[in-house]
Protein backbone atom coordinates (compact mmCIF):
# COMPACT_ATOMS: atom_id res chain seq x y z
CA UNK A 1 0.00 0.00 0.00
CA UNK A 2 1.17 3.55 -0.73
CA UNK A 3 2.81 4.96 2.43
CA UNK A 4 1.00 8.32 2.14
CA UNK A 5 -2.34 6.56 1.69
CA UNK A 6 -1.63 4.35 4.71
CA UNK A 7 -0.85 7.47 6.78
CA UNK A 8 -4.07 9.13 5.66
CA UNK A 9 -6.10 6.02 6.52
CA UNK A 10 -4.41 5.87 9.95
CA UNK A 11 -5.19 9.54 10.62
CA UNK A 12 -8.82 9.12 9.54
CA UNK A 13 -9.19 5.98 11.68
CA UNK A 14 -7.66 7.76 14.67
CA UNK A 15 -10.00 10.72 14.14
CA UNK A 16 -13.07 8.51 14.15
CA UNK A 17 -11.75 6.60 17.17
CA UNK A 18 -11.54 9.88 19.11
CA UNK A 19 -15.07 10.76 18.02
CA UNK A 20 -16.39 7.43 19.23
CA UNK A 21 -14.59 7.50 22.58
CA UNK A 22 -15.59 11.12 23.26
CA UNK A 23 -19.06 11.03 21.76
CA UNK A 24 -22.15 12.43 23.45
CA UNK A 25 -25.31 10.35 23.30
CA UNK A 26 -28.61 12.17 23.80
CA UNK A 27 -31.79 10.14 23.76
CA UNK A 28 -35.12 9.31 25.39
CA UNK A 29 -36.11 5.96 26.94
CA UNK A 30 -39.65 4.82 26.12
CA UNK A 31 -41.83 1.83 27.07
CA UNK A 32 -42.18 -0.31 23.94
CA UNK A 33 -45.78 -1.29 24.73
CA UNK A 34 -47.27 1.96 26.04
CA UNK A 35 -44.99 4.46 24.25
CA UNK A 36 -44.67 6.36 27.55
CA UNK A 37 -41.33 7.81 28.70
CA UNK A 38 -39.55 5.95 31.49
CA UNK A 39 -38.18 8.14 34.29
CA UNK A 40 -35.21 7.15 36.48
CA UNK A 41 -33.90 4.49 34.07
CA UNK A 42 -30.18 3.75 34.49
CA UNK A 43 -27.69 4.18 31.66
CA UNK A 44 -24.57 2.33 32.75
CA UNK A 45 -21.33 3.21 30.93
CA UNK A 46 -18.86 1.32 33.15
CA UNK A 47 -18.86 -0.61 36.40
CA UNK A 48 -20.45 1.59 39.11
CA UNK A 49 -20.61 4.52 36.67
CA UNK A 50 -23.57 5.87 34.81
CA UNK A 51 -26.38 8.38 34.54
CA UNK A 52 -30.13 8.33 35.10
CA UNK A 53 -33.01 9.58 32.96
CA UNK A 54 -35.02 12.57 34.14
CA UNK A 55 -38.77 12.61 34.80
CA UNK A 56 -39.37 12.82 31.04
CA UNK A 57 -37.17 9.79 30.26
CA UNK A 58 -34.41 11.93 28.73
CA UNK A 59 -30.69 11.50 29.20
CA UNK A 60 -27.41 12.76 27.79
CA UNK A 61 -24.14 10.94 28.44
CA UNK A 62 -20.61 11.76 27.31
CA UNK A 63 -18.35 8.79 26.64
CA UNK A 64 -14.85 10.08 27.29
CA UNK A 65 -11.70 8.37 26.09
CA UNK A 66 -10.96 5.42 28.36
CA UNK A 67 -8.65 2.43 28.42
CA UNK A 68 -10.05 0.00 27.46
CA UNK A 69 -12.56 2.02 25.38
CA UNK A 70 -16.27 1.84 26.23
CA UNK A 71 -17.84 -0.33 23.56
CA UNK A 72 -21.38 -0.61 24.97
CA UNK A 73 -23.86 1.12 27.22
CA UNK A 74 -26.47 -0.76 29.24
CA UNK A 75 -29.98 0.51 29.89
CA UNK A 76 -32.05 -0.88 32.74
CA UNK A 77 -35.13 0.12 34.66
CA UNK A 78 -37.30 -1.50 37.28
CA UNK A 79 -39.60 -4.03 35.63
CA UNK A 80 -37.92 -3.88 32.20
CA UNK A 81 -35.56 -6.08 30.22
CA UNK A 82 -31.96 -4.88 30.31
CA UNK A 83 -30.79 -3.52 26.95
CA UNK A 84 -27.25 -3.38 25.60
CA UNK A 85 -26.30 -0.91 22.85
CA UNK A 86 -22.98 -0.89 21.00
CA UNK A 87 -21.42 2.59 21.00
CA UNK A 88 -19.79 2.12 17.59
CA UNK A 89 -23.26 2.06 16.01
CA UNK A 90 -25.55 5.11 15.72
CA UNK A 91 -27.91 5.26 18.72
CA UNK A 92 -31.47 6.43 18.10
CA UNK A 93 -32.86 9.55 19.76
CA UNK A 94 -35.69 7.35 21.07
CA UNK A 95 -34.81 3.99 22.64
CA UNK A 96 -37.58 1.47 23.32
CA UNK A 97 -37.26 -1.08 26.13
CA UNK A 98 -39.43 -4.10 26.77
CA UNK A 99 -41.32 -4.82 30.03
CA UNK A 100 -39.91 -7.86 31.82
CA UNK A 101 -42.09 -10.86 32.58
CA UNK A 102 -42.08 -11.73 36.29
CA UNK A 103 -41.74 -15.40 37.20
CA UNK A 104 -43.16 -15.55 40.69
CA UNK A 105 -41.58 -18.92 41.52
CA UNK A 106 -38.07 -17.61 40.90
CA UNK A 107 -38.51 -14.94 43.54
CA UNK A 108 -38.56 -17.51 46.32
CA UNK A 109 -35.92 -19.95 45.10
CA UNK A 110 -33.66 -19.06 48.06
CA UNK A 111 -36.20 -17.54 50.40
CA UNK A 112 -39.05 -19.05 52.31
CA UNK A 113 -42.26 -17.11 52.04
CA UNK A 114 -42.32 -14.44 54.73
CA UNK A 115 -45.16 -12.43 56.18
CA UNK A 116 -45.18 -8.69 55.59
CA UNK A 117 -44.29 -8.05 59.25
CA UNK A 118 -41.28 -10.37 58.97
CA UNK A 119 -40.10 -8.57 55.82
CA UNK A 120 -40.31 -5.14 57.47
CA UNK A 121 -38.58 -6.45 60.62
CA UNK A 122 -35.75 -7.74 58.43
CA UNK A 123 -35.49 -4.36 56.68
CA UNK A 124 -35.11 -2.57 59.99
CA UNK A 125 -32.74 -5.15 61.49
CA UNK A 126 -30.35 -4.87 58.51
CA UNK A 127 -30.18 -1.10 58.14
CA UNK A 128 -26.69 -0.96 59.66
CA UNK A 129 -25.25 -3.54 57.28
CA UNK A 130 -27.09 -2.33 54.16
CA UNK A 131 -26.35 1.43 54.29
CA UNK A 132 -23.42 3.74 54.96
CA UNK A 133 -23.19 5.42 58.36
CA UNK A 134 -19.51 6.33 58.01
CA UNK A 135 -17.71 9.05 56.01
CA UNK A 136 -17.99 8.79 52.24
CA UNK A 137 -16.94 10.77 49.20
CA UNK A 138 -19.61 11.20 46.53
CA UNK A 139 -19.19 12.74 43.08
CA UNK A 140 -22.64 14.15 42.47
CA UNK A 141 -24.78 16.58 40.50
CA UNK A 142 -27.23 18.70 42.51
CA UNK A 143 -30.07 20.68 40.95
CA UNK A 144 -32.39 22.91 42.96
CA UNK A 145 -35.51 24.40 41.36
CA UNK A 146 -37.56 27.00 43.21
CA UNK A 147 -40.93 28.39 42.19
CA UNK A 148 -42.60 31.30 43.98
CA UNK A 149 -46.15 32.46 43.29
CA UNK A 150 -47.81 35.53 44.78
CA UNK A 151 -51.35 34.21 45.06
CA UNK A 152 -52.70 37.42 46.56
CA UNK A 153 -51.36 40.90 47.28
CA UNK A 154 -53.67 43.66 48.46
CA UNK A 155 -52.05 46.66 50.12
CA UNK A 156 -54.67 49.13 51.27
CA UNK A 157 -53.39 52.64 51.93
CA UNK A 158 -54.77 54.15 55.14
CA UNK A 159 -52.65 57.13 56.16
CA UNK A 160 -49.26 58.78 55.61
CA UNK A 161 -47.77 62.03 56.89
CA UNK A 162 -44.89 61.74 54.40
CA UNK A 163 -45.95 63.21 51.08
CA UNK A 164 -44.01 60.78 48.89
CA UNK A 165 -45.35 57.74 50.73
CA UNK A 166 -48.77 58.26 49.22
CA UNK A 167 -51.37 55.88 47.81
CA UNK A 168 -49.87 56.02 44.30
CA UNK A 169 -46.45 55.02 45.60
CA UNK A 170 -47.85 52.19 47.71
CA UNK A 171 -49.81 50.94 44.69
CA UNK A 172 -46.64 51.04 42.59
CA UNK A 173 -44.89 48.83 45.16
CA UNK A 174 -47.64 46.23 44.74
CA UNK A 175 -47.11 46.32 40.96
CA UNK A 176 -43.32 45.94 41.16
CA UNK A 177 -43.35 42.82 43.33
CA UNK A 178 -43.22 39.85 40.88
CA UNK A 179 -46.23 37.55 40.92
CA UNK A 180 -44.21 34.56 39.74
CA UNK A 181 -40.52 33.74 39.81
CA UNK A 182 -38.32 30.76 39.00
CA UNK A 183 -34.82 30.10 40.24
CA UNK A 184 -32.58 27.18 39.30
CA UNK A 185 -29.10 26.23 40.49
CA UNK A 186 -26.99 23.37 39.16
CA UNK A 187 -23.84 22.15 40.87
CA UNK A 188 -21.34 19.42 40.06
CA UNK A 189 -19.23 18.64 43.10
CA UNK A 190 -17.50 16.17 45.38
CA UNK A 191 -19.35 15.84 48.67
CA UNK A 192 -17.48 14.51 51.69
CA UNK A 193 -19.95 13.58 54.40
CA UNK A 194 -20.64 11.54 57.51
CA UNK A 195 -22.85 11.75 60.61
CA UNK A 196 -21.26 14.99 61.86
CA UNK A 197 -18.78 15.89 59.12
CA UNK A 198 -19.32 17.51 55.75
CA UNK A 199 -17.30 19.29 53.08
CA UNK A 200 -18.01 20.16 49.49
CA UNK A 201 -15.66 20.73 46.59
CA UNK A 202 -17.49 22.49 43.74
CA UNK A 203 -16.28 21.68 40.24
CA UNK A 204 -18.74 23.74 38.20
CA UNK A 205 -22.02 25.56 38.90
CA UNK A 206 -24.70 27.65 37.23
CA UNK A 207 -27.60 29.88 38.30
CA UNK A 208 -30.62 30.39 36.04
CA UNK A 209 -33.07 33.15 36.96
CA UNK A 210 -34.45 36.55 35.95
CA UNK A 211 -32.21 39.32 37.25
CA UNK A 212 -34.89 41.89 36.44
CA UNK A 213 -36.97 40.76 39.43
CA UNK A 214 -34.15 41.45 41.88
CA UNK A 215 -33.21 44.63 39.98
CA UNK A 216 -36.71 46.06 40.42
CA UNK A 217 -36.63 45.30 44.13
CA UNK A 218 -33.19 46.94 44.49
CA UNK A 219 -34.46 50.11 42.75
CA UNK A 220 -37.45 50.16 45.11
CA UNK A 221 -35.15 49.70 48.12
CA UNK A 222 -32.98 52.64 47.02
CA UNK A 223 -36.03 54.89 46.61
CA UNK A 224 -37.36 53.97 50.05
CA UNK A 225 -33.92 54.61 51.53
CA UNK A 226 -33.86 58.12 50.01
CA UNK A 227 -37.39 58.93 51.26
CA UNK A 228 -36.48 57.61 54.68
CA UNK A 229 -33.34 59.74 54.95
CA UNK A 230 -35.06 62.91 53.79
CA UNK A 231 -38.00 62.67 56.19
CA UNK A 232 -36.91 60.82 59.30
CA UNK A 233 -34.64 62.33 61.97
CA UNK A 234 -31.53 60.26 62.86
CA UNK A 235 -32.22 60.44 66.63
CA UNK A 236 -35.78 59.18 66.24
CA UNK A 237 -37.02 55.70 66.82
CA UNK A 238 -39.65 53.79 64.86
CA UNK A 239 -42.55 52.04 66.51
CA UNK A 240 -43.79 49.25 64.25
CA UNK A 241 -47.23 47.93 65.14
CA UNK A 242 -49.31 45.12 63.68
CA UNK A 243 -52.54 44.74 65.56
CA UNK A 244 -51.79 44.37 69.27
CA UNK A 245 -48.11 43.66 68.68
CA UNK A 246 -45.42 46.30 68.49
CA UNK A 247 -41.66 46.75 68.53
CA UNK A 248 -39.19 49.64 68.57
CA UNK A 249 -36.31 50.18 66.15
CA UNK A 250 -33.75 52.92 66.74
CA UNK A 251 -33.34 54.99 63.58
CA UNK A 252 -29.65 55.50 64.37
CA UNK A 253 -29.20 51.78 63.77
CA UNK A 254 -30.73 52.12 60.29
CA UNK A 255 -29.58 55.49 58.99
CA UNK A 256 -25.88 55.93 58.30
CA UNK A 257 -23.77 58.77 56.92
CA UNK A 258 -22.98 58.69 53.22
CA UNK A 259 -19.55 57.09 53.70
CA UNK A 260 -20.96 54.28 55.83
CA UNK A 261 -23.88 53.82 53.44
CA UNK A 262 -21.45 53.49 50.56
CA UNK A 263 -19.44 50.91 52.48
CA UNK A 264 -22.63 49.01 53.28
CA UNK A 265 -23.58 48.92 49.61
CA UNK A 266 -20.12 47.65 48.75
CA UNK A 267 -20.55 44.95 51.37
CA UNK A 268 -23.92 43.97 49.89
CA UNK A 269 -22.39 43.75 46.43
CA UNK A 270 -19.54 41.68 47.83
CA UNK A 271 -22.05 39.31 49.39
CA UNK A 272 -23.72 38.87 46.03
CA UNK A 273 -20.38 37.72 44.69
CA UNK A 274 -19.53 35.76 47.83
CA UNK A 275 -18.47 32.36 46.57
CA UNK A 276 -18.26 30.83 50.02
CA UNK A 277 -21.90 31.75 50.68
CA UNK A 278 -22.97 29.76 47.61
CA UNK A 279 -20.75 26.88 48.70
CA UNK A 280 -22.05 27.04 52.25
CA UNK A 281 -25.67 26.80 51.18
CA UNK A 282 -25.04 23.92 48.74
CA UNK A 283 -23.18 22.05 51.48
CA UNK A 284 -26.02 22.60 53.95
CA UNK A 285 -28.75 21.65 51.47
CA UNK A 286 -27.03 18.41 50.40
CA UNK A 287 -26.30 17.51 54.01
CA UNK A 288 -29.97 17.99 54.91
CA UNK A 289 -31.15 15.75 52.08
CA UNK A 290 -28.79 12.92 53.04
CA UNK A 291 -29.34 13.33 56.77
CA UNK A 292 -33.09 12.81 56.47
CA UNK A 293 -32.92 9.39 54.81
CA UNK A 294 -35.34 6.84 56.23
CA UNK A 295 -32.48 4.74 57.68
CA UNK A 296 -30.97 7.62 59.71
CA UNK A 297 -31.80 8.16 63.37
CA UNK A 298 -35.06 10.04 64.03
CA UNK A 299 -35.82 11.03 60.42
CA UNK A 300 -38.93 12.86 59.21
CA UNK A 301 -39.45 9.87 56.91
CA UNK A 302 -40.11 7.53 59.83
CA UNK A 303 -41.94 4.64 58.12
CA UNK A 304 -39.08 2.22 58.87
CA UNK A 305 -37.76 3.54 62.19
CA UNK A 306 -41.37 3.80 63.48
CA UNK A 307 -42.80 0.98 61.39
CA UNK A 308 -45.38 0.10 64.05
CA UNK A 309 -47.22 3.28 63.19
CA UNK A 310 -47.77 2.22 59.57
CA UNK A 311 -49.79 -0.38 57.72
CA UNK A 312 -47.76 -2.38 55.15
CA UNK A 313 -49.08 -4.51 52.32
CA UNK A 314 -47.22 -6.81 49.92
CA UNK A 315 -48.74 -5.94 46.54
CA UNK A 316 -46.44 -7.42 43.87
CA UNK A 317 -42.93 -8.42 42.79
CA UNK A 318 -40.53 -7.02 40.19
CA UNK A 319 -36.83 -6.79 39.30
CA UNK A 320 -34.31 -4.01 39.91
CA UNK A 321 -30.66 -4.26 38.85
CA UNK A 322 -31.22 -7.97 38.19
CA UNK A 323 -32.44 -8.46 41.77
CA UNK A 324 -35.93 -9.65 42.65
CA UNK A 325 -37.78 -7.22 44.91
CA UNK A 326 -40.95 -7.06 46.94
CA UNK A 327 -43.28 -4.17 46.08
CA UNK A 328 -44.71 -3.03 49.40
CA UNK A 329 -47.22 -0.22 49.92
CA UNK A 330 -47.49 1.65 53.21
CA UNK A 331 -49.85 4.14 54.78
CA UNK A 332 -50.29 5.54 58.29
CA UNK A 333 -52.39 3.67 60.81
CA UNK A 334 -53.42 6.80 62.67
CA UNK A 335 -51.73 10.21 62.74
CA UNK A 336 -48.50 9.69 60.81
CA UNK A 337 -47.66 11.77 57.77
CA UNK A 338 -46.73 9.61 54.78
CA UNK A 339 -47.89 6.98 52.35
CA UNK A 340 -45.89 5.39 49.56
CA UNK A 341 -44.19 2.33 48.11
CA UNK A 342 -41.05 0.41 49.11
CA UNK A 343 -39.07 -1.82 46.77
CA UNK A 344 -37.25 -4.33 48.99
CA UNK A 345 -34.58 -6.79 47.86
CA UNK A 346 -35.84 -10.32 48.56
CA UNK A 347 -32.35 -11.59 49.50
CA UNK A 348 -30.78 -8.93 51.75
CA UNK A 349 -33.89 -6.87 52.60
CA UNK A 350 -32.35 -3.60 51.45
CA UNK A 351 -34.81 -0.92 50.35
CA UNK A 352 -33.65 -0.29 46.78
CA UNK A 353 -36.22 2.39 46.06
CA UNK A 354 -38.82 4.37 47.99
CA UNK A 355 -41.59 6.64 46.71
CA UNK A 356 -43.39 8.71 49.34
CA UNK A 357 -45.79 11.62 49.76
CA UNK A 358 -47.52 13.35 52.63
CA UNK A 359 -51.15 12.48 53.36
CA UNK A 360 -51.88 15.63 55.34
CA UNK A 361 -50.44 19.06 56.10
CA UNK A 362 -47.13 18.62 57.90
CA UNK A 363 -47.52 22.04 59.49
CA UNK A 364 -50.61 24.18 59.79
CA UNK A 365 -50.34 27.42 61.74
CA UNK A 366 -52.88 30.24 61.89
CA UNK A 367 -52.99 32.97 64.49
CA UNK A 368 -53.92 36.65 64.49
CA UNK A 369 -53.86 37.08 60.73
CA UNK A 370 -50.71 35.02 60.10
CA UNK A 371 -50.89 31.59 58.47
CA UNK A 372 -48.42 28.95 57.34
CA UNK A 373 -49.11 25.58 55.72
CA UNK A 374 -46.52 22.99 54.72
CA UNK A 375 -48.66 21.25 52.12
CA UNK A 376 -46.20 19.29 49.92
CA UNK A 377 -43.54 16.82 51.02
CA UNK A 378 -42.91 14.03 48.53
CA UNK A 379 -40.11 12.34 46.66
CA UNK A 380 -38.31 9.32 45.26
CA UNK A 381 -34.96 7.85 46.29
CA UNK A 382 -33.22 5.07 44.36
CA UNK A 383 -30.23 3.16 45.74
CA UNK A 384 -27.52 1.07 44.14
CA UNK A 385 -25.20 -1.52 45.69
CA UNK A 386 -21.50 -0.73 45.73
CA UNK A 387 -18.43 -3.00 45.72
CA UNK A 388 -18.60 -3.12 49.54
CA UNK A 389 -22.15 -4.56 49.31
CA UNK A 390 -23.57 -1.45 50.96
CA UNK A 391 -26.23 0.65 49.27
CA UNK A 392 -25.74 4.30 48.40
CA UNK A 393 -28.00 6.85 46.77
CA UNK A 394 -28.08 6.72 42.98
CA UNK A 395 -30.87 9.27 42.51
CA UNK A 396 -32.81 11.45 44.91
CA UNK A 397 -35.78 13.70 44.18
CA UNK A 398 -37.56 15.68 46.87
CA UNK A 399 -40.32 18.28 46.50
CA UNK A 400 -41.42 20.58 49.31
CA UNK A 401 -44.17 23.18 49.19
CA UNK A 402 -45.65 25.72 51.56
CA UNK A 403 -48.12 28.58 51.62
CA UNK A 404 -47.62 31.69 53.75
CA UNK A 405 -50.33 34.29 54.35
CA UNK A 406 -50.66 37.58 56.21
CA UNK A 407 -53.86 39.58 56.70
CA UNK A 408 -53.01 42.30 59.20
CA UNK A 409 -52.84 46.04 59.71
CA UNK A 410 -49.37 47.62 59.74
CA UNK A 411 -48.36 50.94 61.29
CA UNK A 412 -44.91 52.53 61.22
CA UNK A 413 -44.70 55.51 63.59
CA UNK A 414 -41.67 57.80 63.95
CA UNK A 415 -41.19 59.16 67.47
CA UNK A 416 -38.53 61.51 68.83
CA UNK A 417 -38.15 62.45 72.48
CA UNK A 418 -35.67 65.25 71.63
CA UNK A 419 -38.27 67.32 69.73
CA UNK A 420 -40.43 69.74 71.69
CA UNK A 421 -44.12 69.02 71.71
CA UNK A 422 -45.55 65.72 70.54
CA UNK A 423 -43.12 62.88 70.24
CA UNK A 424 -44.89 61.48 67.17
CA UNK A 425 -43.29 62.88 64.02
CA UNK A 426 -44.60 60.76 61.13
CA UNK A 427 -46.93 57.85 60.58
CA UNK A 428 -47.63 55.34 57.82
CA UNK A 429 -50.66 53.03 58.14
CA UNK A 430 -51.46 50.15 55.80
CA UNK A 431 -53.67 47.07 55.65
CA UNK A 432 -51.89 44.08 54.13
CA UNK A 433 -53.57 40.95 52.76
CA UNK A 434 -51.03 38.71 50.99
CA UNK A 435 -50.50 35.05 50.20
CA UNK A 436 -47.34 33.46 48.82
CA UNK A 437 -46.84 29.89 47.61
CA UNK A 438 -43.40 28.30 47.37
CA UNK A 439 -42.38 24.96 45.82
CA UNK A 440 -38.78 23.74 46.01
CA UNK A 441 -37.57 20.71 44.09
CA UNK A 442 -34.22 19.04 44.83
CA UNK A 443 -32.51 16.48 42.62
CA UNK A 444 -29.26 14.63 43.29
CA UNK A 445 -27.53 12.13 41.02
CA UNK A 446 -24.55 10.27 42.52
CA UNK A 447 -22.04 9.06 39.94
CA UNK A 448 -19.49 7.50 42.27
CA UNK A 449 -19.15 6.85 46.00
CA UNK A 450 -16.42 5.47 48.21
CA UNK A 451 -15.69 5.20 51.92
CA UNK A 452 -13.15 7.62 53.40
CA UNK A 453 -10.86 7.30 56.38
CA UNK A 454 -10.62 10.09 58.95
CA UNK A 455 -7.28 11.14 57.43
CA UNK A 456 -8.75 11.18 53.91
CA UNK A 457 -11.53 13.45 55.12
CA UNK A 458 -9.17 15.80 56.97
CA UNK A 459 -6.94 16.07 53.88
CA UNK A 460 -9.85 16.87 51.55
CA UNK A 461 -10.22 20.50 50.49
CA UNK A 462 -13.13 22.79 49.71
CA UNK A 463 -12.75 24.87 46.55
CA UNK A 464 -13.98 28.34 47.53
CA UNK A 465 -12.83 29.92 44.24
CA UNK A 466 -15.69 28.55 42.13
CA UNK A 467 -18.48 31.03 41.43
CA UNK A 468 -21.78 29.98 39.80
CA UNK A 469 -22.17 31.30 36.28
CA UNK A 470 -25.32 33.33 35.69
CA UNK A 471 -27.50 32.17 32.78
CA UNK A 472 -30.50 34.17 31.57
CA UNK A 473 -31.69 31.16 29.56
CA UNK A 474 -30.95 27.47 29.39
CA UNK A 475 -27.71 26.75 27.53
CA UNK A 476 -27.28 23.08 26.47
CA UNK A 477 -23.57 23.75 25.89
CA UNK A 478 -22.86 24.74 29.49
CA UNK A 479 -22.53 21.14 30.71
CA UNK A 480 -21.03 19.77 27.51
CA UNK A 481 -18.48 17.09 28.38
CA UNK A 482 -20.03 16.48 31.83
CA UNK A 483 -22.55 13.83 32.79
CA UNK A 484 -25.57 15.34 34.56
CA UNK A 485 -29.28 14.61 34.76
CA UNK A 486 -31.04 16.19 31.79
CA UNK A 487 -33.17 19.28 32.56
CA UNK A 488 -36.94 19.01 32.24
CA UNK A 489 -39.05 21.05 29.82
CA UNK A 490 -39.51 23.95 32.28
CA UNK A 491 -35.75 24.48 32.53
CA UNK A 492 -35.12 23.98 28.81
CA UNK A 493 -37.75 26.59 27.96
CA UNK A 494 -36.78 29.15 30.61
CA UNK A 495 -35.59 32.47 29.22
CA UNK A 496 -35.58 36.09 30.34
CA UNK A 497 -37.74 38.33 28.16
CA UNK A 498 -35.39 40.17 25.70
CA UNK A 499 -37.08 43.54 26.15
CA UNK A 500 -36.42 43.56 29.91
CA UNK A 501 -33.14 41.62 30.11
Amino acid sequence: MNIKLACIITIIFSFFTVLVTAQTITSKIVDKKTNKPIPYATIQIAENQGIITNEEGRFSVTLKKTTPPIDSIYISSMGYEKLSLATQNPIDTIIYIQPKAIELKSVFVSNKKLTIDEIIDNVEDRLEQNYHFDITQKRLFFRESEFNTMNKLDIEFKKSTIEELNKEFIDSIAKIIPRKSEYYTETLCDYYGGPEKRKINIIKAAELYDKNNSGSMEALSEKLERIFKENVKPDSYLKIKSGIFGTKVQVDSILENSEEASAAKDEINDKKEDKSKFLKYRRSAIKGLFKNMFFQDDPTLNFIRKSGRYEFKLVDYTYMDDSSVYIISFEPKRKEDFKGTLYVNTENFAVMRVDYENVKLLRNFKLLGLSYKENIYKGTTIFTKGPDNKYTVKYLEKIKGNIFGVDRPLKVIEKNKHVKGKRKQNELALEIDAGVGNVSKYEIVVFDAKTLTEDDYNNSKENTSIKPEYLSKYDPQFWKGYNIIEPNAAIRQFTVAPETE
